[in-house]
């Protein structure tokens, strides 16, 4: 990597032009060069109607002041107002950190309107940081890295450019700020339920016309005494054995976001639903929706219910219903949905069952339950071939069966009676053939029922059930990228804020899935951050004349895909933010050193440093000792160190030459012991 300055003149005046280039070799042997970093033009005119001046943050002065830059070996012109000369040759990069993912964060919440939304509901809380930030700050830690509050103030702020997006030091990120936010948050759940609505309906042009609904539970590791909604009950995870809570959650056939709701882990699926009905209605009215709900959910009471008020659904249905409406459904045609799927549709009992067939989903059963029988029938042979004693017999076949799981009633198997033995004889099993061809006859196909107008057409209404997968997809998003869970938190009111500020990482995950439909809709959001994150942030310093250090952040230039990627998106980088120039004065300019450093990719790996001391903050912040604690990182956290005159360089050892000889006379410490001679030692 190297500096290269570029001339160009226009309208009849020279311009001069840095940016920093690497070289990168390709697969046929050439080498090609790649702009980084655009440092811009720095003057070297000594006209002054051709100057360039550029808005610099003087952390002497406390504010902003326009200067001109001029290169070290051009003159300064007398009349230069405000002039800096700068040494190329000794520029520094410091501090990479991760800046594109986080850009686009910042973007999507800008597009919810979020930080209004905030900075109205917690203006009545003071702080030395608006409450809006930390907020922003938890929700994009959420959508980009999750993990606990603790390590987004240990370590994760300290690797991304957010105090650069969000204009806030390390004081944002104070562990005990970002706990104290999550108690200000739950109780504006509902506030942000109605604002995401209309967002929803102005960016994308929402309707709300259906709505899924849909359950799932996130279980802890301990006791959890504080927390009185950690109960034991169903688990969706298979952990049985850990305290729970229930998540329920509305989305829109699109995967938008409308509400959700945390309850005791114990709570039953049956008795969830009224409760969501009367609040979804209350806050957005009595209007004619389409409810689409997964079978076991709904009791019978809630459905005729629904029905007796007016509100539509569509519900799936146990396949043992066939059994009572088999009649009825034989003489119907069937009706072809999409290719492979055929559907019927029954008026009955002022509701509309409507049953569907998949030919690959009945292929896929079918097999399944081949395999398992066939588990299960060589098992129960292998064990009439060895005719063990009749309670080891009793405990393999009940493996067996459990395995098997449905299969196992296709199968009728027959022990023998206490104190008979065991032989081929008495213990004796068949293949139930009517239960099989039954079985068979209803692979692939779905029962569902709903208060619909009876003209409905069936292969819509199949076509709106198979959008439950969207609320799956949620869920799984909730679980995998927001990493709702584990939960660090003990209390229930951290808990419920924890789960709070995940819906809000989803939001932002959705909107930004909503962006890519139209263009790339086999791209997942997460692969267009991934791509995006290879965006960073540097510091390139660079040392004046008079002893001060100049450093401007700049983001690296955007590849090709990403350039791709952010046309699709609508979006560009926003613009370089203002450099700044320390305080610090340094008692000596370095003679020599080195014109640029290797370009380094890791986030806390820090650029080596000349001679000359660089300054240790670029904000100067009176920060407690405890705050972060030790930090690979230092410039982020330290507080700046006062001027201090430099010593006169002594001559370093060189470790590879022999040891000098003690003058003659001179008493070797190494044989007395490593105790000093008394006797002086002539002076040199």
């Amino acid at each position: 990597m190297f500096l290269r300055s570029c001339k160009r003149r226009k309208n009849g005046k020279e311009h001069r032009y840095f940016s920093l280039v690497e070289n990168r070799r390709t697969g046929g042997g050439k080498v090609v060069q790649r702009q980084v970093l655009y440092l811009g033009e720095i003057n070297d005119s000594q006209q002054a109607a051709w100057r360039k001046s550029l808005e610099v943050f003087d952390e002497g002065g406390g504010e902003s002041r326009q200067m001109s830059l001029f290169p070290d070996d051009r003159p300064v012109p007398p009349d230069a107002l405000d002039a800096v000369q700068v040494k190329l040759t000794q520029m520094v990069l410091r501090h990479p950190r991760a800046f594109g993912d986080c850009w686009l964060g910042c973007e999507l919440w800008g597009q919810l309107e979020l930080g209004r939304f905030w900075d109205q509901r917690l203006a009545e809380h003071k702080g030395d940081v608006p409450w809006a930030k930390v907020v922003q700050l938890l929700a994009i830690n959420r959508l980009i890295e999750p993990g606990s509050e603790f390590r987004l103030h240990r370590h994760w702020f300290a690797r991304t450019a957010m105090d650069e997006l969000l204009q806030v030091d390390v004081l944002a990120a104070s562990k005990d700020r970002l706990y104290r936010c999550l108690d200000y948050l739950v109780e504006h759940k509902e506030a942000l339920f109605t604002h995401l609505r209309r967002r929803w309906q102005d960016l994308f042009a929402a309707e709300f016309d259906i709505l899924l609904y849909d359950l799932t539970s996130t279980y802890f590791e301990g006791l959890c005494g504080g927390n009185p909604s950690a109960r034991h009950g169903y688990s969706r995870d298979g952990r049985g054995d850990c305290r729970q809570v229930v998540i329920a959650l509305v989305v829109t056939p699109q995967g938008l976001p409308l509400a959700y709701e945390v309850m005791p882990g114990n709570t039953s699926d049956r008795g969830t639903l009224k409760k969501f009905l009367d609040k979804i209605q209350s806050q957005y009215g009595q209007a004619r929706r389409t409810w689409m709900m997964d079978r076991g959910i709904p009791k019978e009471e809630d459905l005729e219910q629904m029905r007796a008020d007016g509100v539509n659904y569509l519900v799936g249905t146990p396949r043992g219903q066939l059994a009572k409406l088999e009649a009825d459904l034989v003489g119907l045609p069937w009706r072809q949905a999409r290719d492979r799927v055929q559907v019927k549709l029954l008026d009955k009992d002022d509701e509309v069952w409507v049953l569907a067939r998949s030919g690959d989903r009945r292929r896929k059963e079918s097999a399944m339950r081949r395999r398992r029988l066939r588990k299960l029938w060589d098992g129960l042979v292998a064990l009439r071939e060895r005719c063990p004693d009749r309670d080891r017999l009793l405990k393999s076949v009940a493996v067996l069966q459990h395995e098997a799981g449905r299969a196992a009633g296709l199968i009728e198997v027959r022990i023998p009676p206490p104190g008979d033995p065991v032989t081929a004889e008495t213990f004796t099993f068949r293949l139930r053939r009517d239960a099989f061809r039954t079985a068979w006859r209803r692979d692939g196909s779905y029962l569902l029922r709903g208060s619909l107008p009876a003209a409905a057409d069936p292969a819509v209404l199949w076509e709106q059930y198979m959008l439950m997968t969207e609320i799956e997809a949620a869920f799984k998003c909730l679980k995998s990228e927001m990493a709702v869970r584990p939960v660090f938190h003990q209390i229930e009111k951290r808990v419920e804020a924890h789960i709070f500020v995940a819906f809000l990482g989803y939001c932002l995950m959705a909107t930004l899935k909503m962006r890519l439909r139209p263009h790339a809709p086999g791209l997942t959001p997460r692969a267009v951050l991934d791509k995006l994150a290879a965006i960073q942030m540097v510091d390139v310093c660079l040392p004046t004349t008079d002893g001060r250090w100049l450093i401007m952040p700049r983001h690296t230039q955007p590849e090709p895909e990403q350039r791709l990627l952010l046309d699709l998106l609508g979006l560009s980088l926003p613009p370089q933010p203002p450099p700044r120039i320390t305080i610090e004065q340094l008692a000596a300019a370095p003679a020599t050193a080195p014109a640029t450093a290797p370009f380094a990719t890791a986030p806390q790996k820090l650029w080596p440093l000349p001679p000359t001391p660089l300054p240790t903050s670029s904000r100067p912040l009176p920060l407690p000792d405890d705050l972060l604690g030790p930090s690979p990182s230092g410039d982020l956290i330290d507080p700046p160190l006062p001027p201090t005159p430099m010593p006169p360089p002594t001559p370093s050892p060189n470790l590879f030459d022999p040891p000098t000889p003690p003058p003659s006379g001179a008493r070797d410490p190494s044989l007395s012991g490593g105790r000093p001679d008394p006797s002086p030692s002539p002076s040199p």
